[in-house]
């Protein structure tokens, strides 16, 4: 019996369609991922969906009712078979591949019009969300439309890089890149908080351990849960930015792939471009056209992050500096030997709330007020100004500058001089042997290892005063209460020795909201009646919603905390009363809105006119207020001076 060759398989023709025609094996492409006439072995396998895609025809629909052969048949030999089994002009079909879902689930291939805008949606996205993270700047009050109007040299850098690299690591590269990206973009984000709090960008060298102050401050003010909310909020949105950025990177990196040719003429016309305009300073609506910004943003970072290492050894040189290292203790403070010497701290009591026209009448008023009650008293004062290190927020370094003589400007000088030796204004009355030193600290809730470096013979804390009553938002103690108890614990005592107290007022502390008001000393107690107080004030979830509201919340705090300091003064100080009082540094930018002063208030009240005599040199303005012109001196430049002052060198 003849050997029989199996009939001829011929796809179906359309209908109307010429049988008998011949279809050319490169005239007809499908789609982009099928074509009639290729080669079975380079052929992709296609799903049943995949073809009915390819032919317009809808998913699970007879494939014999398109006129499209059924996707069960089973394909007839080709002419590899053998060459007794060939047939002139035999057709290759490739055999139809399993059923699958491919491309986002089979998404793409059902709606490949949609398919395609969300790929070129995602393109344009990708390369959007890059030169957004190259061109913001790192303020806020920097962020216009035209800082986005730019061409940065970065994104070109960056387009040429990716495209010289083969397949696999240029998406490596673009994985890496895509996260340094999202960390700079996070570093960004630290530097305006850090600018609308502190004035200044974020350190890496030493400010990480601000963070967990912040965390405090929320639990303080908002409660565990607020805190908790916006810890895991932070973490979340940290990742979120790494992964975004990351796969923005990549996604954009695999578009210039496939379109490689005009990529690449793109990267070079606006290479030119950049340099033309950079040459020439072209600029947009004020602002420079073609920008190499984030490389000087990140230049100067690492030039931060070398200063911030290199400042310990500057620092350790300027601590060995002391004029009265040497000064035996008998000749130490002679001017105010038998004086109760008190150096209060007014937190954020900054030269805003004296300048601002928003503010400045209420506390002038104030201040007013303040003098008369002192005057009836018997005492006079003598104000000026001094330069304080931080400002918004850094209390302990502005303390630590104060009283060591030196410019504690960071954390890691903090740390450097709590472990030195180095004498402190407050030390230097401990070592003279004649006044009891002690400190009236109710900001410290918890181990203070520090506070001995300072020379303070015992330390009443927040849980040291006999407080009962509520927290005010960060504040623990009203500063009302806390002069009340260090009138009872240490000044109203009989037979004493003389004292020299540090006092911290923290009662204007941010964020202002809910403030204590002074009542009558008679009605303090244990601090119970301030839980009235509290309910009776402010909620600062609705007073941070407006900067107007912060700001006058901020006015009436420093007024209570002026008022409750006069008042002791007035009620309990005597001949040898002693007072100097300063703020530590200016409230947040929302308040200070936009000053870039450091000024803080100092004044120095005393009913012994020789007190007043020996600073009559100093220029200050009398009463508490001080003038405009008034001297102002660095914060590190008073201890000397104040010792110089009460020195037996000085009548």
């Amino acid at each position: 019996m003849p050997h029989l060759t199996p009939p001829r398989q011929l796809p179906d023709t359309a209908a109307g369609a010429d049988p008998d025609a011949v279809v050319a094996p490169d005239a007809a492409a499908t789609s982009d991922d099928t074509a009639v006439g290729k080669p079975a072995e380079s052929a992709e396998p296609v799903s049943a969906d995949e073809a009915a895609a390819s032919a317009d025809v809808e998913p699970g629909k007879d494939a014999e009712d398109a006129g499209a052969p059924a996707s069960g048949a089973r394909p007839a030999p080709t002419q590899a078979a053998t060459a007794s089994d060939s047939v002139p002009f035999e057709t290759t079909v490739p055999e139809a591949a399993p059923p699958g879902r491919p491309g986002w689930f089979g998404w793409r291939r059902r709606h490949p019009r949609a398919a395609r805008a969300v790929r070129v949606g995602t393109g344009v996205l990708a390369a959007a969300l890059v030169l957004a993270v190259l061109l913001v700047p790192n303020r806020l009050d920097r962020i216009t439309v035209q800082s986005f109007l730019r061409l940065p040299v970065e994104a070109i850098l960056l387009a040429a890089l990716l495209l010289g690299l083969p397949s696999k690591p240029r998406r490596i590269t673009a994985g890496a890149l895509g996260v340094f990206l999202g960390l700079s973009t996070v570093l960004k984000c630290l530097d305006m908080g850090f600018r609308q709090t502190l004035a200044r960008p974020f350190d890496l060298v030493f400010d990480w351990v601000l963070l967990s102050d912040a965390a405090d401050w929320m639990k303080d003010s908002f409660g565990r849960f607020g805190e908790m909310l916006a810890v895991t909020g932070v973490i979340v949105l940290v990742v979120v930015v790494l992964a975004v950025s990351a796969l923005a990177t990549v996604r954009l990196a695999n578009v210039m792939a496939r379109h490689r040719p005009v990529a690449v003429r793109t990267t070079l016309v606006l290479g030119v471009v950049w340099v033309i305009c950079f040459t020439l300073g072209v600029q947009f609506g004020g602002v420079t056209l073609a920008t190499k910004g984030y490389a000087q943003y990140l230049a100067n970072r690492v030039q931060y992050v070398r200063d911030g290492l290199g400042d310990a050894d500057v620092f350790k040189k300027q601590m060995t500096v002391d004029a009265f290292a040497d000064t035996p203790p008998d000749q130490l403070l002679t001017g105010l030997r038998g004086k109760d010497v008190m150096f209060t701290f007014i937190e954020s009591y900054g030269r805003v709330a004296i300048d601002d026209p928003a503010m400045a009448p209420e506390v002038d008023a104030t201040l007013k007020e303040g003098d008369a009650r002192l005057k009836s008293a018997g005492f006079a004062a003598r104000s000026g100004w001094l330069r304080s290190p931080v400002t918004g927020a850094g209390s302990w370094l502005a303390h630590s500058t104060f009283l060591s003589g030196t410019w504690i400007k960071n954390q890691q000088r903090y740390r450097t001089l709590t472990t030195s030796d180095r004498a402190t204004l407050t030390s230097y009355f401990q070592k003279t042997g004649a006044w009891r030193t002690v400190g009236i600290v109710p900001g410290v809730r918890k181990s203070w290892p520090e506070g001995k470096y300072f020379g303070l013979d015992h330390i009443y804390d927040s849980t040291h005063l006999g407080y009962r009553g509520p927290y005010f938002s960060w504040t623990p103690v009203p500063d009302q209460f806390s002069l009340e108890a260090f009138q009872k614990l240490e000044h109203g005592k009989k037979n004493r020795d003389p004292i020299m107290a540090e006092i911290i007022l923290a009662s204007s502390h941010n964020p202002w909201s809910p403030i204590a008001r002074t009542i009558d000393w008679k009605d303090l107690g244990d601090g119970s009646v301030f839980y009235k107080i509290k309910k009776e004030g402010t909620n600062p979830t609705e007073v941070w919603k407006s900067a107007k509201r912060v700001r006058t919340e901020y006015r009436k705090a420093i007024q209570y905390s002026l008022d409750s300091l006069t008042q002791w003064v007035q009620r309990y100080g005597d001949k040898n009363t002693v007072l100097v009082f300063l703020g530590d540094h200016q409230p947040v930018p929302t308040v200070t809105a936009g000053s870039t002063s450091r000024d803080v208030p100092v004044t120095i009240v005393a009913r012994d006119p020789k007190v007043l005599d020996r600073v009559a040199g100093w220029g200050w303005t009398e009463g508490l207020k001080p003038a405009d012109n008034a001297p102002q001196w660095s914060m590190n430049k008073f201890r000397d001076r104040f010792m110089t002052a009460y020195g037996p060198g000085t009548r």
